[in-house]
C-alpha cells in the first residue's frame, strides 16, 4: 500500500485517478481548493490549500511515496499570470516539495496542446518539438512546467508527463457541457470542412493510464524522464463525433459552418478588443479556437504501449453510453 498524494483529486480526471488508487487499497490524500466530503466518506483525506503556495504543497506531499500532480489552469483566455502562477509556480513548488520530502514518483498530467503550434497533427508522436509560438497561454504554460518536471528525473524522483487529450465521459464539467450549451444557444458552427480528425480520451482510460504509467516508473525503467500522448484507440471526426452527441441528446445538428481562415481573422479581432478593452470572460472565439476546431490534432500512442502496456479498456460507443446515461441522470 502506497501513501499517494493526487492533486487536483476532487476534479475530473482527478477523481478517476483517486477511484482507481482506492479500489487497490492505496492510502490517498487530495489537494484542491475546496473540500470534497464524498471522498472524505471513503476514507480519503482533503486537504485544501492553493499550488502557488509553497507551504501549502510542502505539508500535502510530506510523508508521500507517490504524487499525481494533476491540477492546473485550463482555458482558452485570460491574463497569462493567472495560468503562470498555477501551470508554472504551482509545478515548481510540486517538484521542490518532492525533492525536500524525498518523495519517489512523480506523474504530471500534461497536454497534447504542448505540441501544438498552428499545423494540423497526423498520428504524431512523442518526437514532436514545442512550437516557438503558443497562441494562447495555457499550452505554453503547461509546455514549461512539463519541461521542468521531465528535467527534474532523476536518482532520487523519478518523473514522467502524461498527454491525455479531449478528456470526457461521466463527470464531465468542461468540455462536454460547453458544447451542449453552445449549441443549444445557437452559437455552435463547424469551423474548416468538417473533416478533421482528432484524438478524444475517455476519463477512466485517461485515468487508467496514469496508474499504469505510475507502477512502470521505476529505476531504470523506459518511461523515466518521458512523456506521452494518450487518447482512445482511434481518433474521432470531429464534427461527427459532436453531432452524434447532439442527436442523442435530443438537440439539433450543426447546419452552420465557417471556414478556418474566416474564424481565425475573426479570433484575432476579438482577441484585439478583448485585450484593449480588458473584457472579462472569453471571447466566443479565438485563433488557438479556430485551430483546434478546424484541423486535425491526432497522435500515435505506440510509445505508452510499448513502455507501460497503454491500452485503452472502454470504447467510444461505451463511453457514449455511459456518458448519456449520466447526462440524463
Amino acid at each position: 500500500m502506497a501513501n499517494i498524494l493526487v492533486t487536483g483529486g476532487g476534479g475530473f480526471l482527478g477523481r478517476h485517478i483517486v477511484n482507481l488508487l482506492l479500489e487497490r487499497g492505496d492510502q490517498i490524500t487530495v489537494l484542491n481548493r475546496s473540500k470534497y466530503p464524498d471522498l472524505e466518506e471513503r476514507g480519503v483525506t482533503c486537504l485544501t490549500g492553493d499550488l502557488r503556495d509553497a507551504e501549502s504543497v510542502k505539508n500535502a506531499v510530506s510523508g508521500k511515496d507517490v504524487v499525481f500532480h494533476v491540477a492546473a489552469k485550463a482555458g482558452i483566455w485570460g491574463p497569462e499570470q493567472d495560468y503562470y502562477g498555477i501551470n508554472v509556480t504551482g509545478t515548481e513548488n510540486i517538484l521542490s516539495a518532492c525533492k525536500s520530502e524525498g518523495v519517489k514518483k512523480l506523474i504530471y498530467t500534461s497536454s497534447p496542446s504542448v505540441a501544438f503550434g498552428t499545423e494540423a497533427i497526423v498520428n504524431g508522436d512523442e518526437s514532436l518539438p514545442y512550437p516557438d509560438s503558443y497562441l494562447t497561454s495555457y499550452p505554453k504554460t503547461k509546455a514549461i512546467a512539463e519541461r521542468k518536471v521531465l528535467e527534474a528525473n532523476s536518482a532520487t524522483l523519478l518523473t514522467c508527463a502524461l498527454r491525455p487529450h479531449l478528456i470526457w465521459g461521466p463527470g464531465d464539467n468542461h468540455l462536454v457541457p460547453r458544447i451542449l450549451e453552445a449549441a443549444k444557444s445557437g452559437k455552435l458552427m463547424q469551423v474548416g470542412d468538417g473533416t478533421n480528425l482528432v484524438d478524444v480520451t475517455y476519463v477512466e482510460n485517461g485515468a487508467l493510464a496514469h496508474i499504469q504509467a505510475a507502477d512502470k516508473l521505476e529505476e531504470g525503467s523506459p518511461v523515466c524522464g518521458q512523456a506521452y500522448f494518450i487518447g482512445d484507440t482511434e481518433p474521432v471526426n470531429l464534427w461527427n463525433w459532436v453531432n452524434e452527441l447532439l442527436e442523442k441528446n435530443n438537440i439539433s445538428k450543426i447546419t452552420k459552418a465557417v471556414s478556418y481562415t474566416k474564424a481565425k481573422k475573426i479570433g484575432a479581432v476579438m482577441e484585439f478588443f478583448y485585450n484593449l478593452l480588458k473584457l472579462k470572460g472569453e471571447p466566443r472565439m479565438t485563433r488557438f479556437v479556430a485551430a483546434q476546431l478546424a484541423k486535425s490534432h491526432y497522435f500515435s500512442h505506440k510509445k505508452a504501449y510499448d513502455h507501460f502496456g497503454f491500452d485503452p479498456q472502454i470504447s467510444n460507443e461505451e463511453g457514449l453510453k455511459r456518458t448519456l446515461e449520466w447526462l440524463k441522470a
